[in-house]
């Protein structure tokens, strides 16, 4: 599995397992196992770079199990082979997300234009204000 258009995720790194589904389906649901759950062993992966296995553990901390695990489950379809090519597109998805590199924010100051249209947009809004009045006491 090719993951960003630079790196390949082998299959054998991958783990399924296939349960019975929940939602549509009538008895067939009951009898078939096509809900997927694809475990990616993220922490003992073997071919990902140490530095790529950094920023991944990093990015997904949250999505990971105690284990170092990503889990992906789907069971939106009846087909548990549809639910594979689901599954595989998903975890792709999560991967290229954690993958992208993130620009560093640099913080800029406001413009001169922009500070005299704010300041005069404040003023007009007082000068509304004022000239509303509470109309108590006023005659």
């Amino acid at each position: 599995m090719l993951i960003g258009g630079r790196w390949f995720l082998p299959e054998h790194e991958l783990r399924w397992q296939f349960v019975a589904a929940p939602g549509p389906g009538g008895q067939k649901v009951n009898k078939t196992a096509s809900s997927v759950r694809l475990v990616f062993p993220l922490r003992s992966s073997t071919v990902l770079e140490p530095e790529l296995k950094a920023r991944l553990l990093a990015r997904l901390s949250r999505q990971l199990t105690a284990e170092g695990e990503l889990l992906v489950v789907v069971h939106e379809s009846r087909s548990q082979w549809y639910n594979r090519q689901l599954a595989l597109a998903k975890l792709a998805e999560i991967l290229e997300r954690a993958l992208v590199e993130r620009k560093v924010r640099r913080p800029t100051r406001p413009t001169a234009g922009s500070i005299r249209r704010r300041l005069a947009d404040k003023a007009h809004h007082a000068r509304l204000k004022r000239e509303r009045g509470s109309g108590i006491g006023e005659e």
